[in-house]
């Protein structure tokens, strides 16, 4: 019997040479166009991933790959332009193709948890070649909501929130993903994105993916790292004369034609003819990428692309958006970041309050009467230690508004004469300029400070006439937003919790300010103001700016106050706004409008005498006379 014997030496050679065989190319398109596909909850076009109708995303994934070797991607972009396609692309092809570890870092822990249950483990579970190496159940703890790892050990997937310094920290990745990145805001250690780019840093070949819609400069991460770069814009052909031209805004914009946004088109930088979107699926196939800063190329490729190259998003329906949104400083910037993918230029500053003083010496109506278009009255209110600041505001069609009435009730609000007044001040009418009298629609009163107290005098009136905000500083915040669960420290949840309302202050402020430089009074977007407000009013509405500050070496924008200067004028200013929002405000059709005219800018009818009937003598014997017939409400049921 002849024992076989394997060749030590061949052996040998063979391991060698296996070591040093360089790896197959990772080509993220091809495992694209393999491994994708998109179902009808997922896209508005199902099925596998088609790279004609996504050619844009062609060069961006070979910048991503290892042969590329530039260090950084940036992604600024429009909103639901396939951003998180892209994402998830270089994640899951890198877990198969080129097995390591890579963190997904989104802007908070609850974004990254629900981005974990409902991106990345139906991906995980749908695709084929990832549910081969990524078991759903392990019990080792490789499979996590926040932690997924390779059944061979391999590579993983961490999956982190911006707003936790202890996820950013103890980790070497040699890949990231840096999602929302506009979004992130200092957390207690300090910058999240120095945080986490640190995490690759001794990496020589490391990859980081920054993506994000843009938000506002200055101050914009996504913005400030597509200016660090690259700075590639996608140019394609003119249909008619082929000159290569990147789609512009400003390109459409310039010829648009409000009454016929359906004929929406870019204009030829060279013939002068017009691009129509029609042409688009013929152009894009032949777009290519250039660069304003090519040296940073082999550094750093940034790439910005909105909703024009977009086959899913018709120039039609951005014309329509835009028709909706201008005049309106915090709808033009939604418009601008989701649609159009650029930073809005902050309003930092409010205009000299002393030309609002003598815009509203002129004013054509006075305080404590309502102007004609003011059609929806909504009251403000901001607790002071001392007093109970309120202002009450109109609004109208086209975001137009008007101050009416600004009173300071003196007391705490958890005092009985207090509680009292504010009651009285919920029943007042104000009288308009036809003599129709008209009462508060809604009341929004801060409830961050004394919030129980607050909430003992809110809960006299039903929900549908008061409400307790809060205002978010933060400028991803939405405009208004209902506290789902307000809890105490035990846990408990609170009662008020139902009536509760975060507003986002710094997107209101912004488009407050740019407002107050308006002064046609037909101009969208309009403020009046009533004769006799007084000087501080205007020094408190205008209190505020925007300006840099620094945390933890890093330079941030806050809303910062003159420390010797007041500013509940704006407060209530923006609670007024807040309620308006509760109503419907920024949404609210013709047809509604047309109604609250209809009813509110009308003489009142005539009153029919009608005869008293003199009260028997025990009953006015048992009431003060001051009180009258209906106790302490008289006036409120006569202005009623």
């Amino acid at each position: 019997m002849v024992a076989m014997l394997a060749n030590p030496d061949r052996l040998r050679h063979e391991a060698v040479a296996a070591a040093l065989m360089p790896p197959p190319p990772v080509d993220y398109l091809a495992w694209a166009v393999k491994n994708i596909s998109f179902t009808k909850r997922e896209s508005p076009e199902p099925g596998p991933y088609n790279p004609d109708r996504f050619a844009y995303f062609t060069e961006i994934l070979k910048a991503l790959s290892p042969e590329d070797p530039c260090r950084i991607v940036t992604l600024a972009k429009s909103a639901q332009l396939g951003g998180t396609v892209l994402a998830n692309i270089f994640t899951c092809g890198s877990m198969e193709m080129d097995p390591g570890d890579l963190m997904y870092v989104h802007p908070t822990e609850n974004n990254a948890e629900r981005w974990s249950k409902m991106k990345l483990r139906p991906m995980l579970r749908n695709t084929s070649a990832l549910k081969a190496i990524f078991p759903e159940k392990s019990r080792d703890g490789g499979d996590s909501t926040l932690y997924k790892e390779r059944a061979d050990g391999l590579g993983a997937i961490l999956i982190s929130g911006a707003n936790s310094p202890a996820s950013l920290s103890q980790v070497t990745m040699p890949r990231q993903v840096q999602d929302d990145l506009s979004k992130w805001e200092n957390n207690s250690g300090g910058d999240p994105e120095s945080q986490a780019d640190s995490r690759s840093r001794a990496i020589t070949f490391a990859k980081i993916f920054k993506i994000s819609t843009p938000l506002v400069m200055p101050g914009c991460r996504i913005t400030k790292s597509y200016d660090a770069g690259s700075q590639e814009r996608l140019y394609v052909p003119c249909p008619h004369c082929d000159t290569m031209q990147s789609l512009e805004w400003e390109n459409l914009l310039a010829d648009f034609d409000e009454d016929r946004p359906e004929a929406a088109h870019f204009t030829c930088v060279a013939c002068g003819c017009e691009i129509e979107e029609h042409h688009r699926s013929a152009m894009l196939p032949r777009g290519e990428w250039r660069a304003d800063n090519p040296k940073m190329k082999r550094f750093h490729r940034s790439f910005y692309l909105w909703s024009a190259y977009s086959l899913l998003q018709s120039w039609r329906q951005i014309a329509l958006e835009w028709l909706k949104a201008r005049g309106d400083p915090a709808a033009e910037q939604t418009f601008l970041n989701d649609t159009v993918g650029k930073a809005f230029r902050a309003q930092s500053e409010a205009p000299p309050w002393e030309g609002l003083r003598d815009r509203a010496a002129e004013s054509d109506y006075a305080i404590g009467t309502i102007p004609l278009g003011a059609l929806l009255l909504t009251l403000g209110l901001d607790c002071q230690l001392d007093r109970v600041e309120t202002q009450l505001v109109g609004f109208g069609r086209d975001g137009r508004r008007f101050v009416i009435d600004y009173r300071i009730i003196p007391g705490h609000i958890s005092e009985p004469a207090t509680q009292a007044r504010l009651n009285d001040l919920m029943e007042q009418t104000w009288p308009n300029t036809l003599g129709r009298r008209i009462g508060i629609d809604l009341a929004a009163i801060d409830g961050n400070a004394w919030t129980e107290d607050v909430w003992s005098w809110a809960q006299q009136h039903p929900s549908s006439r008061v409400i307790m905000v809060r205002g978010v500083p933060s400028e991803s915040a939405p405009l208004l937003a209902r506290v789902a669960k307000e809890r105490n420290a035990a846990g408990k949840l609170l009662a008020y919790s139902r009536r509760f309302h975060n507003f986002g202050t710094s997107v209101l402020k912004m488009a407050l300010y740019r407002n107050l430089m308006k002064v046609d009074p037909q101009e969208r977007g309009f403020i009046g103001f009533a004769r006799g407000l007084e000087d501080e009013y205007f020094r408190q509405l205008t209190a505020e700016r925007r300006q840099p500050v620094k945390r933890h070496g890093f330079t941030v924008y806050r809303w910062e106050k003159d420390p010797n200067q007041a500013n509940e004028g704006l407060d209530t200013h923006l609670q007024a706004e807040a309620a308006a929002i509760k109503l419907g405000l920024r949404g609210m059709p013709d047809a509604v409008w047309d109604r609250l005219e209809a009813d509110r800018e009308r003489a009142p009818e005539p009153v029919e005498d009608v005869p008293v009937r003199q009260p028997e003598p025990k009953e006015t014997a048992s009431r003060p006379a001051s009180q009258g017939w209906f106790g302490d409400r008289t006036k409120g049921w006569l202005d009623r």
